[in-house]
């Protein structure tokens, strides 16, 4: 199945029947990711006045209950209300969930022993102008992300100036295989989040950082059409499934 789509006076193509999802799968346990020493994701079977609800264990079906940190645990997409005293939350604020993307390969830069994406890192030039969501995949690349324990390493992050780039660029979704776009201990400044929403300007309330995310080797570099899924939850945060579709330029 394939959908024409006219965005910005252009004409895409998208292969629907070939979705490529970049959310890390959440399981049991150890074997996710990890962030902010958020404790592991945890499966439960439940258990109330004989009954068991798995079928492995006798029960008649399989009934558990999930406890997740969003935010530590997993692929998840956050709006404003992720750092400020509005009680925004995901479900109402991200109202639009089709959008058009560019995935971008990014090599982070050493300075003053941290690993940082600025501007040059960035290469904000070679993002096209049709885009309202960014991917940015850092490099090296490995599976490693799908479990690896971020807590008290100090990850590649963001600068506020890259940010502020991506903003002046229309970018209005980022999702990123980093933790968190700010440093791991910057004493509350939250420099990156605050200029990619513009709290010391007009708030942008319907756009969102997804973290977490993994993007495979076997996806290129380029235009996609992008599906943002996420829970229809009241917090500032989702577990998310970001999908991407190729997309083609068609000529007219």
């Amino acid at each position: 199945m394939k959908a024409q789509i006219k965005w910005q006076g252009k004409i895409f193509e998208a292969n629907l029947k070939k979705p490529l999802s970049i959310a890390i799968p959440l399981k049991d346990g150890h074997h996710n990711p990890n962030c902010y020493f958020a404790e592991p994701a945890k499966f439960e079977v439940i258990r109330a006045d004989g009954f068991v609800g798995s079928v492995k264990l006798g029960g008649p079906v399989n009934h558990q209950k999930i406890t997740i940190s969003p935010h530590g645990n997993g692929t998840h997409t956050e709006c404003y209300g992720h750092i400020t005293t509005s009680d925004a939350v995901i479900a109402n604020e991200l109202r639009e969930h089709i959008h058009v993307a560019q995935l971008i390969s990014v090599t982070p830069r050493a300075k003053n022993g941290d690993l940082i994406i600025d501007e040059s890192a960035l290469e904000v030039g070679r993002l096209q102008g049709v885009i309202t969501a960014l991917v940015v995949r850092t490099m090296p690349n490995s599976s490693q992300k799908l479990q690896h324990n971020y807590s008290g390493t100090n990850p590649t992050y963001f600068t506020k100036e890259a940010m502020q780039a991506i903003v002046d660029r229309g970018i209005e979704h980022l999702i990123t295989d980093l933790p968190s776009v700010d440093r791991e201990q910057d004493e509350g400044r939250l420099a990156a989040h605050k200029a990619f929403w513009q709290l010391d300007n007009e708030i942008r309330p319907n756009a969102t950082i997804t973290e977490l995310a993994f993007i495979s080797e076997e996806i290129e570099d380029g235009l996609y059409l992008l599906d943002l899924q996420v829970l229809p939850i009241h917090l500032d945060a989702s577990p998310s499934n970001p999908i991407l579709y190729s997309l083609s330029a068609i000529k007219e």
